[in-house]
């Protein structure tokens, strides 16, 4: 379902029809109101599957009034900054960053010396018993030719072997040994000084099939492939079979068709000794608005008011892209008397890396006013990588709040649970995992709230390479600007930020509730800052406005066309000018003659690299008349037709291609391409259909009279044709040629 993957999104089907539509990775239920569900049936003629939409609709509606999120978000701002909680429960689960990898966020609260945790989870620690090439590279004597039975064997004797640097693969770019052939054997011999071990863990990532031998026997064997490292927890008599000295790790891994690869390496969880006397606190409620996630505790004699609030004001650019979300706490007492209070929040250094093996360096400093805790990779590879299932490793993590005696910032190795609340000198360090904690010591707490404002921010340097140029985000538009700049603005606009994002709550509730009803207003705010976040605002070398998407779990694609298509109404309702930041590149890429095809790109490449479409093959109808469209309603949405003018002569040459070859489509993907390759799509004709006639509205609103009729009388006649051509009776076919098929016809 590549194309259906809405950046940080998709949509399930039965039959055709919408079933529900999920977000991040993890986000795997959130739930159709009645209203879309009904209007998806509405769309085309069928009867035979209406008895089971039934039945989903009323499961649908009963679970969307139980007001759960799949997940919860907390710290959301691009496609890299994107911090979530994905369980009911704060305390539940570690929050992770919306690919499922962990970026752990932790909180506790000291009652008159009684520790209670509001915000996450114990994160695993791991330290390496033998690295991964992520973490360090290694040699490994190999063979791709089938060895005799005892290869696995520390006693054989593999001189005739290759020698290679890991990782294997056949991706050149990112591989250090290319393997192209079907099988690979590895033998790589580690020297272990102690064995004495609290539990070992084998850290595997492999495509495809793979069997993992330690010192001559057998510990893994495991089909299929996992895209990322796996930790894999081994028994106790595996871990006794790792001796003091030599060992040998040996692996045989198939590559059954597609990607290849293997790497692996070992590491021991570090045990954690916790204060067993931490309570958890008693969460009471959690609602989501459009900027905000708001939680409700009960810590013993206080209550605590947790807020999370990413400021995505979508009529307000500059602040929509600071990239700084705040996460307020107020504490009082519930028993009409004051207590002692303190608030710990800590931040893993993994918001700042794609893996956690990676070496970074945290410092603690001062400078506007603030307490500011700063952490990144040593390496910064900026713009280095580029793909689906990735985290950022470049740029900067960082922490702060308005400095004072009561407060306490400090770097750790470890999540200071056990100690908590007791801070440690030290403020600069380097490490593979490193832990940046804060401390407010907020003295007597009464019935009167008093509150800890914490400042969660990242500077990624560049953000984007837009044909072979580096661009820095949106806020560095003066290249004086500093992220320290942008904390302090944070800071001094805390109070008056809150009011504009209530504002905004309110509008967006409001303009949902009026639209769709109670169910549709909760599904709206909780994908409205997940829908801005799935984009970066940038300004491009020629002064536009640009901003793109990513695309996820999908190919990871920069700008994608159906996936800015179907997210355009939220921004033609609130600003217009961020849907044509979504249309700008794409237009760019064909007047620059970069794009010489007479139809429109599907993409401007592969995140964050956006140097031309890395799509493996065009969308000509769907991206096509996408583009018309979507201009159309720019049209309609501003009262003119002035930025259909700047690009006429573009729109022009797709709208003739789609009037010679839009109505009845040559073999292509749409945009449901689970359905594979297609000629003769019914659907997609719609869609080119509906592009003409807004080609032609285009064309009226500048008195191009002329033009305006053409292409008037051309959609009239495609309508009657079209009709006729699709029928089936008692609906419209799949596709000109298939007599008894079926498809949900979106597109009208």
């Amino acid at each position: 379902m590549q194309e259906e993957c809405l950046s940080f999104g998709g949509t399930v089907f039965i039959n055709g029809v919408i079933l529900y539509v999920y977000t991040p990775a993890f986000l795997q239920e959130v739930l159709l109101t009645d209203l879309i569900l009904t209007n998806a049936i509405k769309c085309c003629k069928m009867k035979k599957v209406f008895c089971s939409i039934i039945c989903l609709v009323q499961f649908v509606i009963g679970s969307a009034q139980m007001r759960k999120a799949p997940a919860y978000p907390l710290i959301t701002h691009d496609p890299y900054f994107s911090i979530w909680s994905v369980t009911d429960t704060l305390t539940a689960s570690t929050t992770k960053h919306w690919t499922g990898t962990d970026q752990s966020l932790l909180g506790l609260v000291k009652v008159d010396g009684i520790i209670y945790r509001f915000l996450g989870a114990d994160e695993k620690v791991y330290k390496t018993v033998l690295p991964a090439a992520d973490e360090k590279a290694y040699t490994a004597t190999y063979t791709e030719t089938l060895p005799v039975e005892d290869w696995m064997k520390p006693g054989f004797n593999d001189h005739s072997w290759k020698t290679g640097t890991a990782p294997f693969g056949d991706d050149a770019a990112i591989s250090k040994t290319r393997w192209l052939t079907k099988d690979l054997w590895i033998r790589r011999s580690f020297t272990v000084n102690s064995n004495n071990f609290n539990k070992i863990f084998l850290k595997l990532r492999h495509d495809d099939d793979v069997e993992v031998y330690l010192n001559g026997k057998e510990i893994l064997k495991r089909p299929g492939a996992s895209g990322k490292f796996l930790y894999l927890p081994l028994s106790e008599s595996i871990s006794h079979n790792i001796k003091t000295g030599k060992n040998l790790l040996a692996m045989h891994v198939v590559n059954t068709g597609g990607a290849a690869w293997l790497d692996a390496g070992l590491v021991d969880e570090t045990k954690i000794i916790n204060d067993n006397t931490i309570q958890t606190a008693v969460q009471n409620s959690v609602a989501v608005t459009a900027t905000q996630t708001v939680y409700n505790f009960t810590c013993g004699k206080a209550d605590l008011h947790l807020t999370f609030t990413s400021p995505l004001l979508l009529n307000d650019l500059d602040l929509m892209a600071r990239p700084v979300s705040y996460v307020s706490a107020k504490v009082s007492a519930n028993d009409g008397r004051a207590h002692d209070v303190q608030l710990y929040f800590c931040a893993s250094t993994d918001v700042a890396v794609n893996t956690s093996a990676q070496q970074v360096k945290a410092q603690q400093y001062a400078a506007r006013g603030l307490s500011i805790l700063k952490a990144g990779t040593k390496e910064q590879p900026v713009l280095q990588k580029k793909g689906d299932d990735l985290r950022i490793d470049w740029g900067y993590m960082y922490i702060a709040t308005p400095a004072s005696p009561a407060v306490k910032q400090f770097i750790s190795s470890l999540p200071e649970i056990a100690q908590a609340c007791t801070p440690v000198n030290n403020v600069s360090k380097e490490g593979h995992k490193l832990f940046l904690n804060t401390i407010f010591s907020l003295g007597k707490v009464n019935a009167t709230p008093k509150e800890a404002l914490l400042l969660v921010g990242y500077d990624d340097l560049y953000s984007v390479q837009y044909f072979g140029q580096n661009l820095k985000p949106w806020w560095k538009k003066d290249s004086a600007n500093t992220i320290e700049n942008e904390l302090s603005a944070a800071a001094t606009d805390y109070k008056a930020t809150l009011q504009k994002c209530e504002l905004m709550n309110q509008q967006v509730y409001k303009d949902a509730l009026k639209a769709g009803g109670e169910n549709y207003a909760a599904l709206c705010q909780l994908a409205y800052r997940q829908s801005i976040a799935a984009h970066k605002l940038l300004v491009s070398p020629q002064g536009d406005i640009l901003f793109l998407s990513k695309e996820n779990f999908s190919n990871g694609s920069i700008n994608t066309v159906d996936v800015t298509y179907p997210s355009a109404p939220l921004f033609l309702a609130y600003n217009p000018a961020l849907l044509k930041g979504m249309l700008n590149g794409i237009f760019y890429y064909s007047e620059s003659g970069k794009w010489t095809k007479p139809f429109a790109a599907h993409d401007l490449g592969t995140y964050p690299l956006a140097n031309g479409q890395t799509y493996g093959e065009d969308m000509p109808v769907e991206e096509s008349g996408n583009m018309i469209i979507l201009t159309t309603a720019i049209a309609q949405a501003e009262g003119n037709a002035e930025y259909a003018k700047q690009h006429w002569k573009t729109l022009s040459t797709w709208a003739d291609f789609l009037s010679k070859d839009g109505f009845d489509p040559a073999n292509q993907l749409s945009t449901d391409d689970f359905a594979g390759h297609l000629a003769r799509n019914v659907n997609l004709s719609v869609k080119a259909i509906v592009a003409l006639k807004g080609y032609a509205r285009l064309a009226d609103k500048l008195g191009y009279s002329d033009i305006a009729k053409k292409y008037d009388s051309l959609t009239k006649n495609m309508v009657h044709r079209w009709m006729a051509m699709a029928d089936d009776g008692d609906h419209y076919t799949l596709a000109f040629d298939k007599k008894g098929s079926w498809s949900q016809k979106y597109n009208l």
